[in-house]
Parts: structure tokens; C-alpha cells; sequence
């Protein structure tokens, strides 16, 4: 049976950004023993998790999308932090923490609203932008909240880059990297 292709709007990271992520992670991977670890090349900070969306909703949302967030200016964030989803003891969801900027707020509300527009049900909780590197907590011990501190690689060196461009990604599940870009619209 096949899976059903689902879509969302993010953030697209720039390469390099990626892989100074991924260099840091390695370093702290031993401490942070969750099952699985997130491709380099899927980091990314979601706006609006569409799910799945027929062939006509797609171009519809694309364009509408494109539309609305085409006067919107290039941003600067920050990567500062770590922090996780779920369990205190077991979580299900390791991620990077990115500075909550108005701009990034702006450009997440005109997303979400278009989508709502053009039909599509979104994640109703406020907006909390961040980077999933990891999945699963996978160590016998139960997690430890301090480490999100103590072992932070962005406690001394922010990671900043500029958000330039907003990306609709398809999942494909079953490969690596999972998230394959279907459009792209640049800030101005």
C-alpha cells in the first residue's frame, strides 16, 4: 500500500547553517542518545503542516502562498539553544531552539492564514519555531533536562542566518533525506 505524500511550508536553512548544526550535533550525540537523528539536509523550521493535498489544492496553495508573502523582507535568526517535546524522562522530540523574531512571526502568520484560505485544517497551538534533530529518547537512564544547558553548542556562538526563502516540502518517508523541496518562494 502506498503512503500518502503529506506537505508543509518551512523555513529553508542555508547548507552551510546545516552543516555547522550537524558538526555540533555530532560532537554531543553521545550525550543525547536518541534513536533516531534527522538528516542533515531536513533541517528546517516548519510554518504550516498542510498534510496531505490534491494535485489542484497544490498549485492553488503554491500560488496563493506565493502571493501573499511576496513583499515580505529577509530576516535574520538565531540558533541558540536546545531544548525537547514530550516525557520529561523519555522525550519523543529533540530540538534546536530558534530566536522567536517578529518578522518570523509575520511571515508564519501570513502562511498559516493563506492555508486556512484555501481550505487546509493547521495546528491550532501558538507558534513555537524550532529546528527537530532527533526522535525517540533511546538510553536506558531517563533524559536529562541540564544537558540541554550544560551541553549547548549555541550557548557561546549563536548560529545566525538569514531566512530568504520559504520552501513547500513533500515527505517522502521511506528516503533520505526525507523532505523533497516542490517550491520555493524568495523574500525580497
Amino acid at each position: 500500500m502506498e503512503r500518502v505524500a503529506h506537505y508543509f511550508w518551512a523555513v529553508r536553512i542555508p547548507d552551510g547553517v546545516k552543516q555547522t548544526i550537524y558538526e555540533e550535533l555530532t560532537r554531543i550525540k553521545p550525550i543525547f542518545q536518541f534513536k533516531r537523528w534527522v538528516d542533515l539536509n531536513d533541517y528546517h523550521i516548519t510554518l504550516a503542516f498542510l498534510g496531505a493535498v490534491n494535485p489542484k489544492q497544490l498549485s492553488s496553495v503554491i500560488e496563493a502562498v506565493g502571493e501573499a508573502i511576496k513583499n515580505q523582507k529577509a530576516c535574520m535568526l538565531d540558533i541558540e539553544g536546545l531544548g525537547v517535546f514530550g516525557a520529561q524522562k523519555s522525550p519523543r522530540i529533540f530540538w534546536g531552539a530558534v530566536s522567536e523574531t517578529d518578522a518570523l512571526n509575520e511571515i508564519q502568520e501570513i502562511v498559516h492564514q493563506t492555508c486556512l484560505a484555501e481550505g487546509f485544517k493547521l495546528e491550532t497551538r501558538p507558534y513555537h519555531p524550532h529546528i527537530t534533530l532527533a526522535r525517540k529518547w533511546g538510553a536506558n537512564e531517563d533524559f536529562k533536562a541540564e544537558n540541554l544547558v550544560r551541553q549547548n553548542p549555541f550557548k557561546e556562538k549563536v548560529l545566525s542566518f538569514e531566512v530568504n526563502e520559504i520552501v513547500l516540502y513533500k515527505s517522502n518517508v521511506e528516503n533520505t533525506p526525507k523532505y523533497e523541496p516542490i517550491a520555493s518562494i524568495h523574500l525580497v
